[in-house]
This record gives structure tokens, sequence and C-alpha cells, in this order.
């Protein structure tokens, strides 16, 4: 070896040892650690190696502090390993502070603070958990922790304040109202401009007088200016002057901008009115306001004047959320009726077509005119077009409405062009008495009523002749049937008993319908017709219904039912049934829709709200049955005569149940079938043949059920024996009468011979 090989290895040698100086120095502290302290040197002996914020297990293993966690899990043994803080705060298991309040992080642990706008209970900072939370709502203002200009009030709100314009205040440009940094300016008087391209002196005038109380106004004084304003609507529709010289269309633009502008003018100035405040005023031409400032708290409330009267809940006045003090206002103005006379009335399209059903038969006459005052309806809140709860109103009329006109509950709908014309969208009628109407409505603007008259086509005199004819045959022979089916023992049976209430049902109802139908001068005299003719046709179905289920019945029998050996069941069920469940319709439809029996032509039930259903519908049911009973009794019948082949008796009797069958569905079914067939094309010849089998069914029934029985014939021929004998035995005691009153008379012969003796006699004695 070289001395330079030699002097190269011992400096690596060199090299190697210094290296290894650090580890040779911790097994050297290591072992004196041991020799200290010999139990240190047992299995259990702490790791050196664990990380921060960890503590060892045991000289392999070391477990994270609370509110840290490594990547391999509580304990761990690798080197690599660190413990890093846990955001009990976010995901995915987040601590849950309670209602009202936040999670904050903190390196190992945490703590709950309250959210902005509330504190604890105790008034400390912090808490642990939801089951310490007591946080409740700060009130800013109270505490004075709000920034609320001078010119605005602070108004505590659930975690937070709202500063609120003064009353008589509004907020500045820039700024809005219910805000934090809200800043408010006494308000000004609201904008109110003549309306473009309309010429009048008088209007002129009118807004001069409109400038003055603008330039004049002052938030102490909007009693004074509401009152002036007031006063100068009423001047202007008292004498309109050139106003009434005006083209109607102008006219209905005049109108729309004066309603629109007082309705604004006297919302805007309300709000300067204190909270608590009820003005009425009583202008010198009629004009009238009735006005109210409330807090929040009031339910229901009613505005009244002379000829009007507003009802709503308070709850609709008041806007989610406002504090403030509501208004709600009414004003009439009878002036306004001639700006607006001969405007048109747009119905809407479902109650154009409920109109043209209830007044089949019709005529629109002159344009529809004002029963009442024009009244403007207004509130605080500005979306007023689609309330929770109808607004009801209450107008008073002095005119009656007749029998031939029809009342609408009517709106002023503002159009684009800046007129406007009647309307009934989202208006309804209630009631209408002699003396006043009853509206609802689902909005706010501008109201009345209208009443519209209504001429009555020239009828078909063929079918008016056809009608009265054939009613006044069936009549009379529904009183004979009757009388035969009540007399005739011959034919007394539980079909006869049928026939007999159907008839007498059928009987009292053509009387009715003959002599009442066009009774509609007096309302509740029309209404109770109505109602009895209701109930008298439901009978007549109903008792049809029971004689078909009797046929059906009979048919499947095969033999003919008499009276006294009718079930129990039977005799039970027609009574209730023919004459219960028809009174339980009727009772029910007038508990629900009075106001709906009576027409303004005729006294029967009115179409609205499909409310002729109350009728129809029960009688389309009774006819779908008895189709089912007569299909199921033809084809009883039809299998029945196919095993008959020499019983001729029974073959006739099966022949006359066939034909019965068949008459009892024409006379009682289809007649009302063919009623409701007449639309379209086919209308004019359903309403002939309705009409003329319809106003014969009497004679049918007479026909076929009395007439066509030999029973019968026998009866009446019995009856006029009987009648011929009493007659002539009658005849015999007059003529006997009179020969013994002959015989017990003294001629005259006789006499004059006893008058001569009487007047000789003196003679004589001389």
């Amino acid at each position: 070896m070289s001395p330079v090989a030699g002097l190269a290895g011992v400096s690596t040698m060199g090299n190697r040892y210094l290296s290894l100086q650090p580890g040779i120095l911790v097994l050297l502290l290591t072992l004196k650690s041991a020799v200290k302290n010999p139990r240190a040197s047992a299995p259990t002996a702490c790791a050196r190696w664990c990380p921060l914020n960890s503590v060892c297990v045991n000289a392999t293993a070391c477990r994270c502090n609370p509110g840290f966690s490594s990547s391999s899990g509580e304990i761990f043994t690798s080197l690599l390993e660190s413990c890093d803080d846990i955001n009990e705060c976010g995901p995915p298991s987040p601590v849950s502070c309670g209602k009202y309040a936040d999670c904050q992080n903190t390196e190992g642990s945490h703590f709950c603070t309250c959210s902005p706008g509330y504190a604890l209970a105790s008034g400390a900072a912090a808490f642990r958990n939801a089951s310490e939370n007591t946080c409740q709502d700060v009130d800013e203002c109270i505490a004075g922790q709000h920034k609320c200009h001078n010119s605005t009030i602070c108004a505590n709100t659930v975690g937070s304040y709202a500063c609120h314009c003064r009353r008589g205040w509004q907020p500045k440009s820039g700024f809005q109202n219910k805000q934090t940094n809200t800043t408010c300016e006494e308000m000004s008087f609201p904008a109110w401009t003549m309306p473009s391209g309309i010429k009048s002196k008088s209007l002129l005038h009118f807004f001069e007088r409109i400038q003055d109380l603008s330039r004049n106004f002052m938030v102490v004084s909007a009693k004074d200016t509401i009152q002036g304003l007031i006063q100068g609507v009423d001047e202007l529709l008292a004498t309109p002057g050139d106003l009434e010289a005006l083209p109607h269309s102008e006219k209905r633009c005049v109108a729309t901008n004066l309603l629109l502008g007082l309705e604004n003018v006297l919302r805007g100035l309300s709000e300067a009115l204190p909270s608590g405040f009820n003005l009425t005023i009583n202008a010198s031409a009629g004009t009238e306001l009735a006005l109210e400032v409330q807090e929040q708290g009031y339910r229901n409330t009613a505005l009244r004047q002379n000829r009007a009267e507003m009802q709503l809940n308070w709850d609709l006045v008041h806007e989610s959320g406002d504090s403030d003090p509501s208004v709600v206002g009414l004003a009439s103005i009878p002036g306004m009726g001639k700006l607006v006379a001969g405007a048109p009335l747009a119905p809407e399209p479902e109650k154009q077509a409920v109109l043209n059903e209830t007044h089949k038969g019709l005529q629109l006459g002159p344009p529809p005119i004002l029963l009442t005052d024009v009244t403007s309806a207004f509130m605080s809140k500005t979306d007023t077009q689609n309330l929770s709860s109808p607004v009801t109103f209450i107008f008073k009329h002095a005119l009656t409405p007749g029998p031939r006109q029809k009342v609408f509950c009517v709106f002023w709908e503002h159009g684009e062009d800046g007129c406007g014309q009647w309307a009934t969208t989202g208006c309804r009628r209630v009631d209408t008495s002699d003396t006043s109407t009853t509206c609802q409505c689902t909005h706010l603007s501008s109201f009345a009523v209208l009443m519209a008259h209504y001429d009555m086509q020239e009828e078909d005199p063929v079918l008016t002749v056809i009608t009265y004819a054939g009613l006044s045959l069936s009549l009379l022979c529904l009183l004979l049937a009757a009388l035969t089916f009540l007399l005739c023992k011959a034919i007394q049976s539980t079909s006869t008993s049928l026939h007999l209430h159907l008839s007498l049902c059928l009987f009292l109802a053509h009387l009715l319908f003959l002599t009442a139908i066009d009774r509609t001068e007096t309302k509740v005299l029309c209404a109770v017709i109505a109602g009895a003719l209701h109930y008298l046709y439901l009978a007549s179905f109903t008792w049809m219904l029971l004689a078909g289920l009797h046929l059906f019945l009979t048919a499947r029998n095969l033999t003919v039912v008499s009276y006294s050996s009718v079930s129990s069941f039977m005799k039970w069920l027609v009574f209730p049934v023919g004459y219960g469940v028809p009174a339980v319709i009727v009772a029910i439809s007038a508990a629900s829709r009075p106001h709906l029996y009576g027409t303004p032509t005729r006294c029967w039930l009115c179409s609205d709200k499909r409310f002729i259903w109350s009728f129809l519908g029960p009688a389309c049911a009774i006819f779908s049955v008895n189709l089912a009973f007569f299909l199921m009794t033809l084809w009883i019948l039809k299998r029945k005569l196919s095993t008959l082949t020499s019983d001729v008796s029974t073959i006739q009797n099966m022949r006359m149940l066939t034909f019965k069958a068949t008459a009892q569905l024409f006379i009682l079914g289809c007649t009302w079938c063919l009623g409701l067939l007449q639309v379209g094309a086919a209308a004019h010849v359903m309403a002939y043949l309705f009409t003329i089998i319809n106003s014969l069914q009497g004679a049918f029934i007479f026909l076929v059920y009395c007439l066509l029985r030999q029973q019968v014939w026998d009866q009446y021929r019995k009856w006029f024996k009987s009648f011929r004998k009493t007659k002539a035995e009658s005849e015999m005691y007059i003529l006997s009468s009179r020969a013994v009153s002959d015989a017990s008379k003294p001629s005259t012969t006789q006499l004059q011979q006893k008058r001569e003796e009487s007047s000789t006699q003196p003679l004589r004695l001389r």
C-alpha cells in the first residue's frame, strides 16, 4: 500500500467516524438513561419521535391530542405522520351550536357564538354546544346599538333592525325606506297632472286648484289638504261645465284620470296622518270620504257611508313584515256618473256564458245604467290586485231591479289608452234586494253596481199553443188516471199505487207550471215556486224509478204482484224514497244556494255555478238506471217468451209487460232526454219533439195504464150503468113525487063549487 493510499484510507475512516458521532452520542445517552432508570429500558418506553400535538403510547406508537387527528387514525406508528387540527365546525360532522348561533374553530378545539343581532341570556360571549345555547334577539333600538339617522325611527327586527321614515316623511333620493342607512325628508304633495289631449276650462281650473294645494302643502296640515281636495273634486263634478260637452270617449279618459289621481293622492297624503286617526268628510254635492289609520292587531274593520259600506280583514291592509300604521279609505263620488254614463261593460267570458244561459230568449236592451254611486277603495299597500281574501261592499240604491233586469258588480278597468270601461273580473254579486246590493271583490279599485235591461224575444207561438193545449189535456188525463187508480178496486196493486203517486206528482207539477212559472214579480214567491217545481219534478222521476224497479221485479218473477202480497221491503221502501229523497235534495240545494232559485224570466233554477244540475243530475241518473232496468226486462221477457209455446194467457201477459216497459221508458225517459238534446242545429226540432211529447205525458199515462186495461173498461161500464140506474131511479122518484103531490091537491071545479056554496049559504039562512 502506498502512502497516499494509506492516507486516503485513514481519511475515509475518519469521515465515517465523524458521520457516526451523532448516532453514537444518542446511544451513549440512552445507555446512561437506562443505567440510571432500569424501568425505562422495559418494553413500555415512550417513542421519542412522536410529532407535535401528540403523546406517545409506547416505544413504537403515538396518539394525537384531542382536537387533532392523523391520516392513519387515532394511533399511528409511522415516523412520517403528523397531527393536524380537526375543524369541528366543518364537514363531515359539524358541531351543532343550536338556533341563532355560529360555530368558531380554534387550534385543537372550538366554541359557539350567537349570530349577529343575538346574544346569550347570561351575557357571556361564547358557549360550547347547543345544550348551552340561550341566544335571543337583541333589541338594537333599546340598547342604542343602531345607526339610524335622526330623520328616521329605529324599529327592531329579528336579528337586526330597520330605520323607518317618520309619519309624513319619505326617503331621500337614492335611499330606500326600512334600511339601516335610510335617510328621510318631509314628504311632498303627490304628483297629479291633467290628462293630455283634453280641452276643458273646467278641468284646467280644477288642476290649477290642485297646484295651489301642492304648493301650500305641509305635513302638519295634511287633514286640511285632504278636505280641500275632496271639496275640489265635489265642486268639479257638481258643475262640470264644458266637461259634459266632451265626446263619450274623452269623458271616460277624464274619469280614469280623476279616479286614479284621487286614489293616488289620498293614499300619499294619508301617510302623514297619525296612527289611530279616523277621518270622515261629507262635501256639499254628496262626495264622501271615510278614512282610517290603525296599527297592527286589528282584525275586521268596516268603513260606512250614507250609501256605501266596505268590510275587510285588517290583515289585508298590512304588508308582510311592516310594523308601520296602515291606511284604508273609501271615497264615494256620485258626480262621477256624469262622466261614465254609457260606458261599455266587458264581463268575463264565463259570466257572459252564464248570462246567455240564464237569459236565454232575452235580448240586451238599452246600455247598462249606473245603479249606485262610483266608489273608490284604497289602502296604503299598493299591490291590491290579488288579495288573499275578498273585500265586501254593500251599496244602497233607490231603483229596484225588475224581473227583466240583471245586476252586475263592476269595477272601473283602466285601459292602455288612458281611458277605461266597466269590467267584472274578480268581482261577484252576493245578494241583491230592493234597496241594496252586496258585492265581493278580490282586488281594490273604483266600484259600482250596474243594472242591465233585457227585452223578451218573441216566443214561438206554435210552441206556446202546443205547450198550453198539451198540458191542459195532460192535467185532465192525469186527474182521471188518479181517480181511476184510487177508485178502481179491480186493478189496485203495487203497480197501481206507484202510478197513482206518479200521476199526482205530475198533475201538481204541470198545474204549478201552467199557472205560476211566470210569477217573477215577487222574488220570494218566485223562489218558493221554483223550489216547489224542483221538488215535484224530482218526485215524479223518483216514482218513475220505483215503477221501473217494480216492473223489472215483476218480469223476473213472471207474476203480477198484488198490492196485498207485496213484500214488506217494498212497502217500507216506496214512500221514503218516493217523497223523502227529493225532499233531501231540494233541502240541501235550498240551504246551500237559496238565491239561485228563480230567474229574471222564469220561476225555475238558475244556471249560475251549474246549479241546474241539482235537477239534471238526479234526473239523468234515474233515466240511466231505468234504461238499465228496461234492457234487463226486455232480456228476461225475450228469454221467457222463447220457452213458452201453448200458454196463451201467459204469453199475453208477457207481451203486455213488454209494451208497458217500452211505453214507460218512452213516456218518462225520452221526453227529458230530448230536452237535453236541444243544442246545435237540431235544437229547434228537438224543442218541438220535447214540447209535444212532454206536454202529452199525462194523456199517454191515462191511455196506457187505464184505457188499455180490460178491468178498467169493465169498471167504467159498472160506473156508467150505476150512474144510469141512479139517474133513472132519481127521475122515477121525481115523477112519483109529483104524482102524489097532484093527487093530494083538490081540482079547480071542486074549489069553484065550494066557493058558490059558501056564497049562497047566508041567503038560505035569511
